[in-house]
Parts: C-alpha cells; sequence; structure tokens
C-alpha cells in the first residue's frame, strides 16, 4: 500500500509521464464512481474486484442507485484511468491492503507524484496527480477504502478473514453512499451532477 509520507504533495505540475494518452472530451458520467482493483488469482488481493462484483449485482436490483453510481474494477490503477474521474462528484477507491487497521481504513486522497507516478501500476494519490496536469484543476473528492488481507499468493483463495473484513467494508459502503445523500437522496446540481460531501469514516 503506497502512503505519501516522504513525497512532495503540493508540488507544481509539470510534464505527464510518457506515454500518457491525449485528452478526451467530457463525456456524461454518473456522479459516484467506485472504482476497485487487485489480482483475483492472488488470494486476498481479489478483494477490491469482489466488492465491486457485488455492487455490479447489487446495481442491477436497485435501478435509481445504479444511475447515480458507477462501479469500475481493473488488474491495476494505470494513467488512463485518470479519464474516469471526469464529470464525478466524488470517487470510492477500493484496495487489499496488507498493513491497513482490521478489518479496513477509509481516507480521504490527495494528488501526489510518488514513486509510482512514472510507472505502469499507478497509487490512486499518483492517479489524481495525473487527472491534476492533464485537466489543469483539482480531481474531485477521491476516498481510499483498504480492506485487510492476509493471504497473497499465487494460486491462493481469499481467506476466511479477508471474506470477513469485506463484509464489514460493505457495511461501512452503505454509510458512506448514505452520508453523500442528504434525507436519503442525492443533492442534484444545475449541471446535473450531484453535489455531494465526503465523510470519510473509519471503522470502530
Amino acid at each position: 500500500m503506497k502512503t505519501t509520507g516522504g513525497f512532495d504533495c503540493s508540488a507544481p505540475a509539470s510534464a505527464l509521464p510518457s506515454g500518457s494518452p491525449t485528452p478526451e472530451p467530457l463525456r456524461t458520467s454518473s456522479p459516484l464512481l467506485v472504482f476497485g482493483w487487485g489480482n483475483a488469482g492472488r488470494g486476498d488481493d481479489a478483494l477490491g474486484p469482489l466488492f465491486i462484483d457485488r455492487l455490479r449485482a447489487e446495481l442491477e436490483r436497485t435501478a435509481p442507485l445504479g444511475s447515480l453510481v458507477e462501479c469500475l474494477d481493473d488488474y491495476q490503477l494505470q494513467v488512463e484511468h485518470a479519464l474516469d474521474l471526469v464529470g464525478r462528484s466524488a470517487v470510492l477507491f477500493i484496495d487489499a491492503s496488507r498493513s491497513c487497521a482490521v478489518p479496513f481504513e477509509a481516507r480521504p486522497l490527495q494528488p501526489c507524484r510518488d514513486d509510482s507516478y512514472s510507472s505502469h501500476a499507478m497509487s490512486p494519490q499518483a492517479l489524481l496527480q495525473v487527472y491534476r496536469e492533464l485537466h489543469g484543476q483539482e480531481p474531485p473528492p477521491c476516498t481510499l477504502l483498504a480492506i485487510r488481507g492476509v493471504r497473497f499468493e499465487l494460486g491462493e483463495p481469499v481467506s476466511p478473514e479477508a471474506l470477513a473484513h469485506l463484509e464489514a467494508a460493505w457495511v461501512w459502503w452503505q454509510t458512506w453512499l448514505k452520508s453523500m445523500r442528504p434525507g436519503g437522496e442525492l443533492e442534484i446540481g444545475e449541471a446535473g451532477c450531484a453535489s455531494a460531501r465526503l465523510y470519510p469514516l473509519m471503522p470502530k
């Protein structure tokens, strides 16, 4: 799990990493994006994609929610994913962690040019820095939900402990979503986007 320790997250924007994509026109997006990543073939590293699988099933059953929330999963974060943040009111990143508190941690993210910035596997902080430099503006409010894993060996199944942590994270997600919908409804602004405020929560 990458951290911002030791890196200058307030550094001025400069050139994008080599091979960065050309900016695309703005597109209509669901106001909330939930993005989980990980390797399904490495035990508990599958927690992010498993969360997204469950969320997709929930969105299919709940049509109104499906128009407000979009989910995305991938093997790892890459520079192209900065385009998926366009037009969002808030983003929730979900990843497995070897070192976070049990059962999970949730914290706000800030753009940061860390040591993953020019690599193929980026940290979410580095991805936000790409967004800042690509669009010349701050990214939408983003939160990282790190779910504690215990087994990451190739070919291993997801551990029972990690599945229990995933269940606790799912309960947190429901609270997080409600915190962004005052009165139980997501507020829609004049431009048709949700006006959302983040209330990052920590497990008790």
